[in-house]
Formats: structure tokens, C-alpha cells, sequence
């Protein structure tokens, strides 16, 4: 059977194995996957079951927690629509000593940027570590990765907003061309 080992932070390893277990139990369950966890070292060992897709699933659960997100944000990544999970490793585009100031235009005054990424674009963002990762439907997890981009290059937030709600009203429309007219 395929085995594959995620390196977690030390204070992600409680939130990965949950409550008495829960977290753990539920994510081998849905996946049909084999996870075993050694807290001292912070690596988590996920070994296949008869699904590939769960496998591949139980992966991007693992790495989101390890990411920052919380057990039910990132158990939605199970779900069987379009959901998709990435990270940005900002360090690939900032400098050591820029990281804190980049991470601070994400977040923006009070969580106000990051709130506004997700209420606009129907995401779940996590700024953690040196990562912004982001867990939602394809095509907004495409245009949240741009409006954060934009915002790592130094785009005002005001035009990033603006990209935001034209990337918005583009998806809206596009969903609505999957469905007859009555």
C-alpha cells in the first residue's frame, strides 16, 4: 500500500488527531485511509486505502490543518463538489524581513482584507507561518490566489477589491450558464 509522511507543526499535531480522537477517526473513516501520528517528531503518516481520490483527499485535509485551518473548514476539502486547497509559500516571493508586513496586507486592520477575500470570493483563507492557503470552489480559490497575489506585489487594496467583485460577477455568470432556462 502507498504511504505518504506530512511533516506538521508541533502546535498543529492536538488539531489533527481532535478531541478525544474525533478528528483523526472521522478523516480515516471518510477517506478509508490509515493515519497514524507521532506528536514527538510532528509527521503524519497517511497510508492508502482502496480509494485514490481519498487518499489524495485525506492528504489536502492534512496539509490545511497543518496550514492553519480548523478541522471543519478543512473536512470540507471530503466533500464531493469542486472543493480545492492551496497554499502559497510567500517566502518564494518576499524577503525574510518583509513576511510580517505582507502577511499584515492580507490580513488587513481587524481581519478586514482577509474577510472581505473571503465573503467576495466564497473561500476560506488562512494566513499561518509563512503560508496563505485557501479552501473553496475551483474557480474562486483561482481568483482568491490572484487578488492575494496582487496584494504580495503591492496592488492598493481598493484595486484589489474592484478585481475581486468584477472576478466575483464573472463566476456568477458562468454558474448560471450550467443551468436551462425554464
Amino acid at each position: 500500500m502507498e504511504t505518504i509522511e506530512i511533516k506538521i507543526p508541533s502546535d498543529r499535531v492536538g488539531v489533527i488527531i481532535g478531541k478525544e480522537g474525533e478528528v483523526k477517526k472521522r478523516l480515516e473513516e471518510e477517506t478509508g485511509c490509515k493515519i497514524s501520528i507521532d506528536g514527538r517528531n510532528g509527521i503524519v503518516k497517511i497510508t492508502r486505502g482502496e480509494d485514490a481520490v481519498g487518499f489524495l483527499k485525506a492528504k489536502d485535509v492534512v496539509n490545511a490543518i497543518a496550514r492553519g485551518f480548523n478541522p471543519d473548514t478543512a473536512m470540507k476539502l471530503l466533500d464531493d463538489d469542486f472543493t480545492l486547497f492551496e497554499s502559497i509559500d510567500l517566502s518564494q516571493y518576499v524577503s525574510p524581513k518583509a513576511l510580517e508586513r505582507i502577511k499584515g496586507r492580507i490580513i488587513g486592520k481587524e481581519g478586514k482584507i482577509r474577510r472581505m477575500i473571503e465573503e467576495t470570493l466564497n473561500v476560506r483563507v488562512s494566513v499561518y507561518d509563512k503560508y496563505v492557503s485557501i479552501i473553496g470552489p475551483m474557480e474562486n480559490v483561482a481568483a482568491a490566489r490572484e487578488a492575494i497575489m496582487m496584494l504580495v506585489e503591492g496592488s492598493q487594496h481598493f484595486t484589489v477589491q474592484k478585481f475581486m467583485e468584477r472576478k466575483k460577477r464573472e463566476i456568477e455568470m458562468r454558474s448560471m450558464d450550467w443551468y436551462p432556462s425554464p
